[in-house]
């Protein structure tokens, strides 16, 4: 095996600025190419935590506060489900475009809307959902001719 420098003594004075060039080309190569992108993932490393951190102390400030919060659940139904939802769809004013509602074999309620607005079906549905626990398992909605009138099959489910 040759010594690399006993090679480098071989080589004319020409040819040992070149490889000199050469090997300081290679340095700086890589140090572009490796130690800074290096040194900026480990500078945005050391910024991503002391942000962690920082979020971690402000939660640990407010978790006693959060504590202290009573989370509210849905009171009972005290009604059946069929009529719950069309004394709340009524109450919502979409008494006129409740045309059916049947309870379905699990436990569910199949209703249909036809010609109702879709922001005030999805407010009763947001209320549906907050006062009295009751979701939407499935929903089909299709646009009924003018904007933001839909026609809605919705099955419903209390908690």
């Amino acid at each position: 095996m040759v010594d690399p420098l006993q090679a480098f003594s071989r080589l004319n004075e020409r040819e040992q600025r070149i490889v000199g060039f050469g090997a300081a080309a290679a340095v700086v190569l890589l140090i572009l190419a490796v130690f800074i992108p290096l040194q900026r993932n480990v500078s945005a490393g050391a910024q991503r935590i002391e942000r962690k951190r920082a979020d971690l102390a402000w939660l640990q400030s407010v978790a006693p506060e959060l504590n202290g919060l009573a989370v509210s659940a849905p009171a009972p139904l005290h009604e059946s489900l069929v009529a719950l939802v069309d004394r709340t769809a009524r109450e919502a004013g979409l008494g006129k475009s409740l045309v059916g509602s049947q309870p379905s074999g699990n436990g569910g309620l199949n209703t249909r809307f036809e010609q109702v607005s879709f922001d005030q079906l999805a407010s009763w549905l947001s209320q549906l959902n907050e006062r009295y626990g009751i979701s939407a398992q499935s929903a089909t909605i299709d646009a009924a001719g003018m904007p933001g009138i839909v026609n809605a099959s919705l099955v419903l489910h209390a908690r």
